[in-house]
Order: structure tokens, then sequence, then C-alpha cells
């Protein structure tokens, strides 16, 4: 049972249907309920995924306005104003094809409002295929999964006994034997922090090139990649292992979210061939009809290549001493890792050991609430739409997703008020 349902009415306007919040959504609306408001000095969100947006010692100084001009009064154009789909892949190019013969141009570019606008326009795109993609992972995948009815969505259960790794013989035995045209999945994943890099990485890119299978990357957490080496800077993307820009099947989606930290501009990108920015473009064109033109022109400097590796060593910085916190504040409580985040700014709990109702995530997520913590159960990563509609539990129930991108002092002082919880249970 999908117990976001419970209360969603369906609207009394005939042709509607009930149409559930995703997971995130679901449990800030939740908050919400109780008192909780942005900026809330009494709340700790170790729920929302949303890094921490003021100045971090060593990173570029914070943009705090944006100039618009008369030309910025009109629509941008639907994939993006030349200037940053040049910016985007310049960057690109610089970071990950330094000696490649095939290079990203601005025809490899696709400028979008946010992530799951990009997300959107792409799945829009696809044909009649079949679309493997991975549990648990990101959210709002869920419900794109679900709306768009030309592709037909085929999950593949990431097991947690084997850190959600996924082998080679495993890939190339799903691509074929189910005959999927793509896979979507996100690297470092959300939420369990799993990455694939180096030649785990390479690996893919090549298989997905042989057995003629897209990957549709959402890299939104590239720049949160703990695990990478010095010489990857910190940085992982499928781009590095890209041969031919315009016939390798690869598509990465990212933006200035979460790597940048300016969730509030809504400016991302699409990267890949020609053929399917053409696409995604021709998606855009019915589904939005184009971002924003003033945000888009003051997001071309933050694409120097300078500000990137600064902005990625403060967060490295900030945000390493906050996984620390609170990997050791949930061990400390008594929930259990199936493994460190190697990317993103998440930590994935299994909460099975903990006095009930704790050890289930949606009465944990309750209970936290009286504490003004939110965190996410682990069910609405569960992104299979044939799940819900048979009704059954979760696999995923007993976990939950917990972010160290707020403020240190705003996860220090979560973590300590869950401890304190799971204490006054047992």
């Amino acid at each position: 049972m999908d117990r976001r349902r419970i209360d969603i009415a369906p609207p009394h306007i005939p042709g509607f249907r009930a149409v559930p919040f995703t997971g995130v959504i679901y449990v800030m609306a939740e908050a919400a309920k109780r008192g909780y408001a942005y900026g809330h000095p009494d709340w700790c969100n170790l729920g929302q995924g949303m890094p921490e947006t003021g100045p971090l010692p060593g990173a570029p100084p914070r943009i705090l306005e944006a100039p618009i001009s008369t030309a910025d009064q009109e629509y941008a154009p639907v994939a993006g104003i030349p200037e940053l789909r040049s910016a985007v892949a310049d960057l690109y190019n610089h970071l990950y094809r330094q000696g490649k013969a095939s290079q990203y141009t601005a025809d490899n570019v696709c400028i979008c409002g946010g992530g799951r606008l990009g997300l959107t326009r792409t799945v829009a795109a696809l044909g009649e295929i079949n679309l493997g993609h991975f549990l648990p992972d990101y959210t709002a995948y869920e419900e794109l999964l679900n709306v768009f009815r030309a592709f037909t969505a085929i999950p593949i259960l990431l097991e947690g006994t084997d850190g959600y790794r996924f082998d080679m013989g495993r890939l190339e035995r799903e691509i074929m034997g189910r005959g999927l045209s793509a896979l979507l999945l996100s690297n470092p994943s959300n939420p369990t922090g799993r990455t694939i890099r180096g030649l785990e990485l390479a690996s893919w890119v090549e298989a997905a090139r042989r057995l003629e299978c897209t990957l549709l990357l959402d890299e939104f957490y590239s720049h949160y990649a703990w695990c990478a080496t010095p010489d990857e800077d910190g940085l992982v993307s499928a781009a590095r292992y890209v041969d031919d820009v315009d016939d390798d099947p690869v598509v990465i989606m990212d933006g200035l979210t979460k790597n940048w930290r300016y969730p509030g501009w809504r400016t991302t990108w699409i990267v890949g061939p020609k053929a399917v920015i053409e696409a995604v473009t021709s998606a855009g064109s019915f589904l939005d009809g184009g971002g924003s033109r003033p945000l888009q022109r003051a997001a071309v400097a933050l694409l120097e290549p300078a500000a990137v590796r600064a902005e990625t060593a403060a967060i490295r910085g900030a945000f390493l001493r906050k996984r620390r916190i609170l990997l050791d504040g949930l061990r400390d409580a008594g929930m259990r890792l199936d493994v460190e985040p190697e990317g993103t700014f998440y930590i994935w709990a299994d909460l099975a050991g903990l006095p009930e109702p704790l050890n289930d995530g949606m009465d944990f997520f309750q209970a936290a609430l009286e504490e003004k913590v939110i965190c996410v159960p682990g069910e609405f990563f569960d992104i299979n739409p044939g799940k819900r509609r048979s009704g059954r539990a979760s696999r995923f129930r007993t976990y939950a997703r917990f972010s160290f991108g707020p403020e240190e002092s705003a996860v220090a002082e979560g973590v300590r008020r869950l401890g304190e919880m799971v204490q006054r249970y047992r």
C-alpha cells in the first residue's frame, strides 16, 4: 500500500486523478503541517535534498543579484541561450575531455528549468522501448516512469548485502535478456551514495556503446564524490569515458542545483549526442517552452573552470565533516548501514534494529517530526510503479534517508535529537 495516498482524495472536478507528492515533497508538506518553514531555527531539515547555499571557506563569492536587461524580458530559446550552452560544453571538455579528438559543442547541450524538467524532457523523448531503472533510486523517477506510456519501465533490484553494486556480467545479462534500449540511474546514487567511477564507469560506457543501450545518467551529485581520486579532481562523470560525443549513447543530466549550490535558480542541462539534444529540445517546446533568460546569462560566469574547482574543493572540506558527524551519530543511535556513502550528501540507514515503532521508516519519520527533525522514509525510493499497483509493502520499509546537506550546526543538532529519541524508546 502506498501510504502517501491515505489522505489524498481524488479531486471533485471530473477527469482528474489523485496525484501523490514525490517522497521529499511529501515529507516537507507533512513537516509544514507541524510548523516547519524554510529557515525556521527550531527545525533540523535532514530530509530535503538541498545543500547549504551560503558562503563556504575557499569557495567563490555567492551571487546575490543578477542584472536584467531589456533583451532578458524576451523568451529564452527552448534549448537555452547560446552563451550558456557553449559554456557547459567548454567546461565538460576542460574537465573530462582534454586531449580527446571528439569534443562537445553547444549543439550537444540543452538548458532546462530544473532537474526534474530535464528528466521530464528526456523521458518524453523516449520511444517504445524497454527502459531499465534501479531500486532504490531517486523518488521523482516514479511518476515519470508511470505517466509516460511510450516506454515500458523495468525495475532492477540492487541488494544492500552487495553494497548496491552491479557487476558487469549482470549488467550485460539485464540489457540483453530484457531487451533494454536505455538505462536510467543516478550516479552518485540518491539515496545510497553508491558511486560508479574509474574503470568501472568506463566499462559501463563501453557496454552501452557495444550493446546499443543508452545510459541516462543523473549526475547531479557528481561533485560530491568522496571516493574520487586526486587526478579526478573530486569529480565523477561518464563524459570522461565517451569516445564520440555524437555517437556514443550517453546522456548526462546536471546543473547548478547541487554541484554549484544554487537550487533556487532552476538552471540545469542535458549533455549528449546532437540527435538527442534535438529530441529533448523538441519535447521542451511543448512541455515548458524554455527557462529563465537572465538566470541563464548569470550562470555563464559560474562555469569558469577555476571557479568550479574552488567550489568543489570547498564542498569537499565542509561536507566531509558533516558526513562524519551524521555517520557517527546514526550508528551510535543503533542504525545499520549497508554501505557508507561514496558520494552525494545522503546516508541510507537501516532502522530494523531499532525498537518498535522506530524500526519502520514511516513511523520513524512521524516520530522524528515530533522532535522537529525531518528525514525521508525509505519506501519512497522504491520507484516501482508495479509495486504500487500490487499493494505490496516495500522491501525498503525499514530504511530512511538522512541528509547532511544543511549547515553543520543543523546536522549535529538533528542527529543529537534523533539519538535521544531512540533512547527514550529503549
